[in-house]
């Protein structure tokens, strides 16, 4: 029988060119103008699991975007993997960023990439991802390896918070039944040392309005006579942590799990070099909240971030004005226990209270999502331990992660099931940023693991 190693290896140079002609297709959820290439990519995906070996696919309609539903059944009295993933991509700007197009993908190599890596937008985030598990399918099927059910839910909202995904899911738990949910949309360690992410954190994103006169006035004739909403806005931004870099918020830590010192000890074991961190970043030193490390800090404390601030005149060359209004985009990434609706109503009434007389205050909620922890000692967990050893000949290391996907906790809620999140990007991948790739060891890697998960999960769980 012929292995998936020496599989991967023969169909190398097609499994790269079809991921290119994938990620070709800018499938850019957050802008109305890219609605036909949604409509485009949904159907590439669809093609693709047909292809594959699914016996049924579908675009199934929704809210917004649709979602591609798969399945394979071999035999009803088994195991039935879920595999998410989205096909949606981030924005590209800035433009003139990027070293090559965004959606004209190029394999370029670099240190951390010798074999290459694949430039465009998507390529890590997530549709390389979704792609691998795909190839996989292939391969199982192919070979007549298959162990159990498996059913594909691929969105195209994920980066603009998967409005309809609750939707669809709660209208669908029949059909979406599983025992097992499977995710790579994640990152790990290095190419060395695999990693399984255990923990995400939430998230609760607002938008700020601050309004002061009701027209832009000249900055000599009214300066220091009405409130400026920049300099308004400025000040209520700055007071929103204190001397130690604590979130000022009343009430934001109230239901915040401090982790034990055995807990934090078992997460520093992963490789991490301050030195190489800040070098990457061109840093001179790293900031964060006091009394944590920085692998503590971005994964198992929640912060509050300002993602975009703007008001006023910013054209070339001078104009004396004191702005009518002021804006901010602010994300708040959340700890388990911390909800997501209960933080944002807190922002929101704690910012509107530390406004000073002469302007006006809006809070507009956009998206969130709960945090998540997945156990260690789960039947998933172990089979997906047991086949990144497989592969990388070492085992992995778990991980909290500082990222957020909402819909790990609602697929918990829904359809009461554990997600395992088995990702082979890694942090230098540039992912939402210009210049995203992902590498082609990367790639190939992981459609030679995912089958093991299959293989393992089978095998632990009788």
């Amino acid at each position: 029988m012929e292995t998936i190693k020496s599989y991967v290896q023969q169909n190398k140079d097609r499994f790269i060119s079809e991921l290119i002609e994938f990620l070709k297709i800018p499938s850019v959820s957050a802008d109305a103008a890219y609605n036909q290439d949604i409509l485009n990519v949904a159907n590439a995906v669809k093609v693709s699991l047909e292809k594959a070996g699914c016996d049924f696919v579908e675009i199934c309609e929704t809210p917004g975007n649709p979602i591609v539903y798969g399945e394979k059944t071999i035999d009803k009295n088994l195991p039935t993997v879920l595999v998410y993933g989205h096909y949606d991509v981030q924005p590209a700007d800035p433009i003139e960023l990027w070293t090559s197009p965004p959606f004209e993908p190029i394999i370029k190599k670099t240190d951390i990439h010798p074999e290459g890596a694949i430039f465009a937008r998507g390529s890590c985030d997530d549709k390389g991802q979704v792609y691998m598990h795909i190839k996989a399918l292939e391969y199982m099927v192919q070979s007549d390896t298959l162990p159990c059910n498996v059913k594909f839910m691929i969105e195209g909202e994920e980066e603009i918070g998967s409005k309809s995904l609750s939707w669809f899911v709660e209208r669908n738990q029949e059909k979406l039944k599983n025992d097992v949910i499977l995710i790579s949309d994640t990152g790990m360690i290095s190419n060395q040392q695999p990693s399984i992410t255990t923990g995400l954190r939430g998230l609760s994103y607002v938008e700020v309005e601050v309004t002061g006169p009701n027209r832009d006035l000249h900055s000599g004739l009214y300066g220091g006579a009405v409130a400026n909403p920049i300099n308004v806005l400025a000040k209520m931004i700055a007071s929103l942590h204190d001397e130690n870099n604590q979130v000022t918020i009343p009430g934001f830590y109230n239901k915040v799990q401090d982790l034990s010192l055995e807990e934090r000890a078992e997460m520093a074991k992963a490789p991490f070099n301050l030195d190489d961190y800040k070098k990457a970043l061109a840093l001179n030193d790293v900031y964060g909240e006091k009394g944590y490390l920085t692998n503590e800090r971005n994964s198992i404390r929640p912060t509050l971030d300002v993602n975009g601030i703007w008001g006023g005149y910013t054209g070339e060359g001078a104009k004396t004005v004191i702005a009518s209004q002021a804006f901010a985009k602010i994300s708040m990434r959340l700890v388990p226990n911390q909800d997501w609706e209960e933080i944002t109503e807190l922002f929101t009434k704690n910012f509107i209270s530390i406004a000073p007389a002469g302007v006006a205050v809006k809070v507009k909620a956009h998206h969130g999502g709960q945090g998540y922890v997945t156990p260690t000692d789960s039947i998933g967990y172990k089979a997906a331990n047991k086949a990144y050893t497989e592969t990388f000949g070492v085992p992995a290391i778990p991980v909290r992660s500082g990222g957020s996907i909402p819909i790990v906790a609602l697929f918990e809620k829904e359809l009461k099931s554990k997600t395992i999140l088995m990702g082979f990007g890694l942090d230098s991948d540039a992912i939402h940023s210009p210049n995203e790739h992902f590498g082609v060891f990367n790639y190939l890697k992981g459609i030679e693991t995912i089958p093991l998960f299959y293989k393992y999960f089978v095998e632990l769980s009788k």
